[in-house]
């Protein structure tokens, strides 16, 4: 549904985006992630129209979005972190004057608002000004604008942010469903929404994409070692030193501290003899060990990790 070809975008002389290249197939939910300034939004804005770019191609349902600015468009549904909302008017009188901006000219305008409206539950305040809403409301009533016409595509840009959390479990669901007949890409913050909502992910530090996959296939490509907790009650100090002291072990972190008890986290691609070696060294320092457990890669170290290499290969070719 969305092609995106070796994308640049260059302001002056700052590379936004960097020869970047992607697809998102029809009814796949993308999560797209990327520290601030990484050009997530600078995508998303080229892939809706708002910007230009400077090389590279993108098309939408096989419209190039420079040739059929106009028929692209029509097939897109914008949600920006920030809604443009006209805080006077009512929500109703907002749905109505998105229908007509986008010039639908077929259907049920009554009943097709009516239904976005229950969609996204906010048939209690459809009669209220926008401008009296909650945060959380308005984000409701910006998704609502860009359901207007059902298109084929949703670009939604933090569709959570001020959201309670039964309000966010409620847009997940909304976003999920969603997602069976359409084709979405999802920007977040919230990296546990990402992994719940999401088929696959796509990270850019830099202006670069650094990872295209499944939550669960970049965990085990970056998980090549295990990550372990640890919780151990006695020395702070000789429990890291002993940890260190392990060649198979690695990046390791205290992650609490309550009095004497302690809990690090590391990786590890200890055996089961090494594990032995590690708990008779911890016995032999009367440390006991608590609690042990293995852990999986999270999605939020696999982003820390992605986006700290990259960085660290920038200021190094900086050098």
């Amino acid at each position: 549904m969305i092609t995106i070809s070796n994308l640049t975008k260059k302001y002056g002389d700052k590379l936004a985006l960097d020869n970047v290249s992607f697809d998102v197939k029809q009814g796949e939910i993308l999560g797209f992630l990327g520290p601030n300034g990484a050009g997530k939004s600078t995508t998303m804005n080229i892939i809706t129209g708002y910007i230009s770019y400077t090389d590279g191609a993108v098309t939408v349902d096989g419209y190039d979005i420079l040739e059929n600015p106009i028929e692209v468009k029509k097939h897109i549904g914008y949600l920006p972190e920030i809604p443009p909302l006209y805080v006077d008017m009512t929500v109703t009188a907002y749905l109505e004057f998105v229908y007509d901006l986008k010039k639908i000219k077929s259907g049920n305008k009554t009943g097709h608002i009516q239904e976005i409206i229950n969609l996204v539950k906010i048939d209690d305040v459809k009669n209220r000004k926008i401008g009296n809403l909650s945060k959380g409301y308005r984000q409701r009533v910006g998704l609502a604008g860009a359901l207007i016409g059902n298109p084929d595509v949703l670009i939604l840009d933090e569709p959570t942010v001020g959201l309670d959390p039964k309000q966010i479990i409620e847009i997940r669901n909304v976003i999920k469903n969603l997602g069976k007949k359409k084709t979405i890409i999802l920007s977040s913050h919230i990296l546990s929404e990402i992994s719940a909502v999401c088929d696959r992910v796509i990270i850019i530090s830099q202006g670069k994409l650094v990872a295209e996959d499944t939550p669960a296939n970049l965990s085990k490509k970056l998980g090549s070692s295990k990550r372990m907790m640890f919780t151990v009650s006695g020395d702070k100090e000789k429990a890291e030193e002993i940890l260190t002291s392990f060649n198979k072990i690695s990046n390791v972190i205290c992650t609490s501290t309550d009095g004497d008890t302690h809990t690090f986290e590391f990786d590890t691609e200890l055996d089961s003899n090494d594990r032995k070696q590690l708990f008779f060294a911890f016995a032999e320092n009367e440390i006991p060990i608590l609690e042990q457990k293995d852990t999986e890669v999270s999605l939020e170290d696999i982003f820390l990790k992605l986006t700290d290499d990259i960085k660290e290969d920038k200021n190094e070719s900086d050098i």
